[in-house]
């Protein structure tokens, strides 16, 4: 059973995710992705199978099969006159929670065998069934529905652990709250600080004002409408840096769980611009913005291992991120040489290019001249112009002017 949210004024729902064997559990998970705010699982077995997938991103838990539900079972075992509680097989639960049960109702335990570790049904059939056959134990009490129902049409005796009505309500109390905090702990404030170094670097002043002005315009609305899409809010602070404010979960699904760098792959690929950024979360929105200028300052300096995002207690998040792949290709040349190849190519005084000239100047495909106008963007011997909106479906355009007054500087 899986704990979901919706938009209707209720507290919250419950979004049934039926599996004839617990192994599907993992799948199960997957399929219904970040739409659950948390997990409640039936026993013990699909929990720890899904744990160790790797599928739960979200808070998760299961109902408890040990205490009252152990010592249930036990009551009834005690009826079935083939059965001796104190020589049972179990599993799932472990020696500790087996005991101290028998403890509860004093009981000796030293006769009781139990194997907690994960199994197929039919190893785990095989176990108790061995054990019987062997005269060691007069029964089995067993997690595992389908176990159960081996054994029974083996002709064993068995007795199933069964949630009791208080550990279902308390492991919905407990699913609830955790469900509870992950909304709170995805409600956060999160401040995330972009900045720009082709626009903060004082070189890049070599070129026309209205040039820097018309890429500020470019990324300023390209930073909007990703913002729109997460629920966010965009400020420029200053001539090279923005502030975007949103909740951690629209930044976690935007980044891949703070793997990635947000808007990172879109400015670069549209613009040509590397950026830096720092993401940090808070209680206050000056406690955010305090920790997205620690994990911008890191990122500057280049301890990448530290990750580019920081909480609440100003902790990194997750290290390392995971940058845009580059374009696979030839090594790439030396950004003043590859201006020379193109100015010497250039005709009347044009010094705007796109990919597709730029390529047969050089006489590589568009693709790889795209990757070297990147280059000469990065190291500041060309400026991206805004994209060249057009009405036929595919890319715009994208323009670079060429600073060919740079040679004169190399």
């Amino acid at each position: 059973m899986l704990m979901g949210h919706n938009s209707a004024p209720v507290p919250c729902r419950l979004v049934a995710a039926a599996y004839r064997d617990e192994q599907e559990a993992a799948d199960k998970v997957l399929r219904l992705g970040p739409s659950v705010d948390a997990c409640l699982f039936a026993s013990p077995v699909p929990f720890e199978l899904a744990r160790r997938a790797g599928v739960l991103t979200m808070p998760a838990t299961h109902v408890q099969l040990s205490g009252a539900a152990l010592i249930a079972a036990l009551g009834r075992a005690a009826l079935d006159e083939r059965i001796d509680p104190r020589r049972v097989s179990t599993d799932v639960l472990n020696r500790a929670e087996v005991e101290e049960a028998y403890a509860d109702l004093g009981l000796p335990a030293n006769e009781v065998h139990c194997r907690d570790e994960p199994g197929a049904t039919g190893t785990i059939s095989a176990y108790h069934e061995r054990l019987m056959r062997q005269g060691i134990t007069t029964g089995a009490l067993t997690c595992i529905p389908a176990v159960a129902d081996r054994l029974q049409a083996a002709g064993l005796p068995v007795v199933r652990v069964r949630p009791t009505a208080g550990a279902v309500r308390t492991a919905l109390n407990t699913a609830a709250l955790l469900g509870a905090h992950h909304r709170l702990e995805e409600s956060q404030l999160t401040v995330i600080i972009i900045e720009v170094p082709t626009l903060r670097e004082p070189v890049r002043r070599a070129a026309p004002r209205y040039w820097r002005e018309e890429l500020r315009l470019s990324l300023h609305r390209l930073l909007v409408q990703e913002a729109n899409r997460m629920n966010a809010a965009v400020w420029p602070i200053d001539d090279h840096s923005y502030l975007v404010t949103a909740t951690r979960g629209s930044i976690h699904a935007a980044t891949d769980g703070f793997r990635v760098l947000p808007f990172a792959g879109r400015i670069r690929e549209e613009l040509g611009l590397a950026v830096e950024v720092g993401v940090g979360m808070g209680r206050t929105t000056h406690d955010a913005e305090s920790h997205a200028r620690a994990a911008l300052a890191r990122s500057q300096a280049g301890k990448q291992a530290q990750g580019f995002a920081v909480d609440r207690e100003g902790r990194a998040l997750v290290p390392p991120p995971r940058m845009p792949p580059h374009v696979s290709g030839p090594a790439k040349p030396k950004g003043v040489e590859v201006l020379s190849r193109l100015a010497a190519k250039l005709e009347g005084g044009d010094t705007v290019v796109d990919a597709e000239n730029a390529g047969r100047m050089l006489g590589v495909t568009p693709r790889t001249a795209r990757r070297l106008l990147r280059t000469l963007v990065d190291e500041g011997l060309a400026w991206p112009l805004p994209p060249n909106r057009t009405p036929q479906p595919g890319r715009p355009r994208q323009l670079y002017r060429l600073i060919v007054e740079k040679l004169g500087t190399h």
